[in-house]
């Protein structure tokens, strides 16, 4: 994929120096709720209005969407406020009456960009268009996956082009209803330094107390641009009801975020960071030699139970490491929860070494 300077132009002309604001309710669900949060949209500084016209729900039975004419008050709005329009496309027949009805911003949600097949059909699709397409990450952590998505829309012509991070599923009991795992996208950032990549707050925290957090977050990372959730009534929303905000409280979130200033001419300070970067890096290399020394004794646990034939994995043992850890983490004021990854994540590598140095003496 190509990291032309290309694809910030569509973004530039939009927002200019300030972070693009992507705004509207989950669903379109009356015209009058459409042309209304509109015009709060509009009031409260967005750019864009949103707005979900076909809902793929997790379960059937559920609002799944008004169709088609949804696509109409879009329009309709877009001729009252002057915003551009945006919706969620899943497939080649969406695409079409998007653009019959002049939508400007196409994006492919979570749930079908983790199928090539479907986002190829949608690619062959927009062939040649003048649209903005945004690619939303796929539901589970998969940088090839979403990259191979922004590939085969790129593929497709799409010069207007951008993603978006919307976190990931997980299993684990979690704060918010998504995962973020900012290393993802930063990870995407650096494969495509020129890709615009828009922040999704309001599913990734999944209520709205914690929408202003997670954007703030995403500012900080230099993110490029934010698409929210707002409704004019979002307590009798039709979806998603819990992550939604008002357009008043749009407003509040566009005017209090810190924009992070990177021309910093203050030698004193340069001169500070210099220094902490260096003792930063110092520990670093530190850390690597002593994963380094773990991991050799770990070999000579691995010889000893092969020696005697114990098996790899001993339970009570690492629930001990598991559980000191968590302690020390506790009683050092670190985050229990990192701790916690970084131990799962040693003793991951520790079973995939153990095993090695079993098959090795195997096939001795």
């Amino acid at each position: 994929m190509t990291t032309d300077k290309k694809y910030h132009s569509w973004l530039q002309e939009l927002s200019g120096e300030n972070p693009l604001i992507i705004a509207g309710p989950c669903s379109a669900e009356t015209e009058q709720q459409v042309l209304e949060t509109a015009q709060g949209v509009k009031n409260a500084g967005g750019h864009i209005l949103r707005a979900g016209i076909w809902k793929p729900r997790t379960r059937p039975g559920n609002f799944e969407g008004v169709g088609a004419i949804g696509l109409k008050w879009l329009q309709k709005a877009k001729a009252e406020t002057g915003l551009l329009t945006a919706t969620e496309v899943a497939n080649p027949n969406h695409v079409e009456l998007a653009l019959q009805h002049d939508i400007d911003l196409l994006w492919i949600g979570a749930r079908t960009s983790v199928n090539p097949f479907a986002v190829q059909e949608i690619a062959n699709a927009m062939q040649g268009i003048d649209k903005i397409v945004l690619v939303k990450n796929p539901v589970n952590p998969d940088l090839a996956l979403w990259m191979g998505a922004l590939e085969r829309i790129e593929k497709a012509g799409i010069v207007k082009l951008g993603a978006i991070h919307r976190g990931f599923s997980s299993y684990k009991k979690m704060p918010y209803r998504n995962e973020p795992l900012w290393q993802l996208p930063i990870d995407l950032k650096t494969q495509f330094p020129n890709l615009p990549i828009i922040n999704d707050p309001s599913h990734i925290s999944g209520k709205s107390e914690n929408v202003f957090d997670i954007a703030q977050t995403a500012i900080q990372l230099k993110f490029d641009g934010l698409m929210v959730e707002t409704h004019i009534d979002p307590t009798n929303a039709w979806s998603d009801a819990r992550q939604q905000i008002t357009p008043e409280s749009l407003e509040n979130l566009i005017e209090n975020l810190v924009i992070p200033n990177d021309k910093v001419f203050n030698p004193d300070l340069l001169k500070s960071l210099k220094i902490l970067r260096k003792e930063i890096d110092d520990l670093d290399v530190e850390l690597v030699q002593l994963l380094k020394n773990r991991q050799q004794k770990t070999e000579e646990i691995a010889r000893l139970k092969f020696k005697e034939n114990i098996a790899i994995y001993q339970k009570e043992r690492w629930l001990d490491i598991l559980q000191k850890a968590i302690k020390n983490a506790q009683e050092n004021h670190i985050n229990q929860k990192f701790i916690e990854q970084l131990f799962r994540s040693l003793h991951q590598e520790s079973l995939k070494t153990q095993h090695q140095v079993f098959k090795d003496l195997f096939e001795k």
